[in-house]
């Protein structure tokens, strides 16, 4: 198991904000797609790899989700991070995929969710997220420095507690222009609410 300071800062003690989490205004640390800063349309993801809920949206969801708004750059799409439990392996996850890049931050981000089912059923995570990080050209030393690396880890948590004061404390929580939307799709439906929430903005 990975090991280093612990991250996840309480967040089962904080209520669901109804609204402002999911705010236009950039925030840094922002990992965005799609549309430039400013857009009509902003939508804010806050997930975690280790989450399944955030994995079967990924799987089930974002290629539809991608295909129809952030390719066509209809939507800026923002995603925010909230390690979940294992939190110490979100957060791992959280900061290999930012030594990788921001070009290749999502392709990592992603494939952590995909390997869900490994270390659910017994390989150690840090076998994983080492797999991982070896195909975009971090080795086993820099992945150690990446994780350890106080300044960054700090940061992350910077991040954390901004979503913890936004009030967020589920994942995957997403919200259109600053409205939370309940049902974004993932489990048996396709953006069910969030593609009529979406589109509503478009058309204003």
């Amino acid at each position: 198991m990975i090991r280093f300071r612990n991250l996840f800062l309480g967040l089962s003690a904080l209520a669901l904000a109804s609204c402002g989490g999911g705010s236009k205004a950039v925030v840094d640390g922002d990992m965005a797609l799609g549309a430039p800063e400013g857009a009509k349309v902003t939508v804010v993801e806050y997930a975690s790899p280790t989450c399944p809920h955030c994995a079967l949206w990924q799987q089930n969801t974002w290629p539809a989700f991608k295909a129809a708004y952030v390719d066509t750059n209809k939507v800026r799409y923002v995603f925010r991070e909230l390690p979940t439990p294992p939190a110490e392996v979100a957060a791992a996850g959280f900061l290999l995929a930012r030594c990788a890049g921001s070009d290749k931050y999502f392709d990592v981000i992603h494939a952590i969710m995909e390997s869900q089912t490994e270390w659910r059923t017994g390989t150690n995570p840090r076998d994983s997220l080492i797999r991982i990080a070896g195909g975009v050209g971090i080795d086993e030393a820099a992945f150690t420095r990446c994780v350890t690396n106080p300044e960054a880890i700090a940061a992350l948590e910077t991040r954390v507690k901004a979503a913890t004061d936004a009030g967020v404390i589920n994942t995957p929580t997403f919200f259109v222009n600053g409205r939370q939307v309940s049902s974004p799709g993932g489990e048996g439906t396709i953006m069910a609410d969030l593609a009529p929430a979406i589109e509503a903005e478009l058309a204003k």
